[in-house]
């Protein structure tokens, strides 16, 4: 959509207001408004604000940023009562005009260009799975002199919402919640609602159903799509299951961990590069039909695992789903349909065209722009240096379950960061693959390992409320 669309859109619809929106450092979205007139002196001049305002994006760069408008992103607002243009924009440097440093958007052009620029692929395809909970109720108290949680779901009998009394029968327990029917599937009207604002903002939706989690787990999947395509789309889809769960009186949580021993909320990546139209990944008769490229690609990807987890597992909850015998990956392998693995090759995807890996270890809590240009930058390290997964580094392939194994047989493969802390020392220590072509840089870097470790210490210095139990009475 250019200037010419966008005028044209605004005119048709009697559209008053024009909403942008950007991400910071960590992933959240922030926005400021303008009038639709004046969108001419907007795409010239920007909108300028304080960049130290915002956390993680002051630097050496001067506080005076500005906003520059993507026009290709607009999209009408559904939610707003007023009529509203919405659009992401480019946080860039108040004199060049440039993406700064540290924009997450920037960043992912940037990876894009990247793996252009190497002749490797034209094209990288990906196919994001959102995993959610919706509560009826979301009830946290953090304080000096008291701190606790509960969330509640209609659809599990042993969590029902105060004041719930199941008059209906159709709540359930002592069962898992994959692909429950209706009606104990309470929620599926507003999946449905959410899925047709998400092909909305022309983001095409491959599937959804209840996951396993008995009280609300949700799972949207989209077909796949170009990286620089689905990288944007990503924010509109959190933004779409955000707003709808709240106009339904219901509230969406994408946190790895939300509830002690029932599943977590991952984000898997599906990941395919093409060239001229081919499919990199594909070659017939190779283990699983996979070629050297998509095997150095997933060497790469498990060479950086541990540093990788930083910006894909970037909270200190993230660890907390990162268990033995919840479906979620803890070693650094691969192999087909192996849900034990950090890199699972699909076995329904058997086609030349399908052919994909799926990147398994990821959660909600990540910046899309980042991980995936991180996830990106190092499968493209690993094609550029041959790093082709076998039994010297130990990645596999593994078709078993690893968890069946001796304790000494997994202790000979690479294990995933326990902590958020340990992660980033791994990001310290394994960095320099992120920094090719100026893609990530020492600037970003730094200020990424500094916020997050703010988090990490916010944590640590807070009583447990399960440390009542265990030292009170002492």
């Amino acid at each position: 959509m250019n200037l010419d669309d966008v005028k044209k859109l605004l005119a048709e619809q009697d559209i008053a207001t024009i909403d942008l929106k950007y991400a910071d450092l960590i992933g959240n979205w922030y926005h400021i408004s303008f009038p639709s007139r004046r969108l001419d002196h907007v795409c010239k001049h920007g909108i300028p604000f304080d960049g130290s305002s915002i956390p993680g994006m002051k630097s050496v760069e001067a506080g005076d940023m500005v906003l520059l408008p993507d026009l290709e992103t607009a999209v009408t607002d559904p939610f707003t009562p007023a009529k509203t243009l919405r659009m992401l924009s480019y946080i860039c440097d108040a004199d060049s005009r440039r993406g700064v440093n540290k924009d997450p958007r920037t960043v992912a052009r940037r990876a894009h260009k990247y793996m252009i620029d190497t002749s490797i692929a034209d094209e990288s395809l990906w196919v994001p799975e959102f995993e959610f909970y919706l509560f009826n109720e979301a009830v946290i108290d953090n304080g000096k002199y008291s701190a606790g949680y509960k969330f509640t779901s209609a659809e599990n009998k042993d969590d029902l919402p105060g004041g719930y009394l199941d008059s209906d029968g159709t709540a359930v327990a002592h069962r898992k919640g994959y692909h429950i029917d209706t009606p104990f599937d309470k929620y599926a009207h507003v999946r449905e609602e959410m899925v047709q604002l998400i092909e909305g903002v022309g983001c095409p939706v491959r599937y959804h159903h209840h996951e396993v989690g008995l009280s609300g787990q949700q799972e949207i999947e989209t077909e796949l799509l170009p990286f620089e395509l689905i990288t944007d789309k990503m924010m509109y889809v959190k933004d779409a299951i955000h707003n709808c769960a709240l106009k339904h009186g219901l509230t969406a949580t994408f946190m790895p961990k939300p509830l002690y021993d029932e599943p977590g909320n991952g984000m898997h990546f599906h990941i395919q590069l093409r060239k001229g139209g081919k499919n990199l990944f594909y070659r017939e008769g190779g283990y699983a039909d996979l070629s050297d490229e998509a095997l150095c690609f997933i060497g790469g990807i498990l060479k950086h695992g541990r540093s990788l987890t930083a910006f894909t597992n970037p909270s200190t909850n993230s660890y907390k789903r990162l268990l033995p015998g919840f479906e979620a990956p803890v070693k650094l392998f691969f192999g087909v349909a192996n849900r034990s693995a950090a890199i699972r090759i699909p076995k329904y995807a058997t086609s030349e065209a399908a052919k994909r890996i799926e990147f398994r270890t990821g959660d909600g809590t990540c910046n899309y722009y980042l991980a995936m240009s991180a996830l990106l930058m190092a499968g493209l390290d690993g094609v550029r240096n041959r790093i082709m997964p076998d039994d010297s580094n130990g990645f596999g392939p593994f078709d078993d379950n690893i968890f069946n194994w001796s304790d000494e047989q997994q202790a000979t493969l690479a294990s995933i960061p326990v902590s958020l802390e340990e992660a980033l020392d791994a990001l310290i220590a394994d960095h320099d693959y992120l920094m090719e072509g100026g893609v990530f840089n020492s600037e970003l870097i730094d200020s990424w390992v500094e916020e997050k470790m703010k988090e990490v210490v916010a944590v640590r210095n807070r009583p447990h409320p399960f440390e009542m139990n265990l030292y009170y009475s002492l």
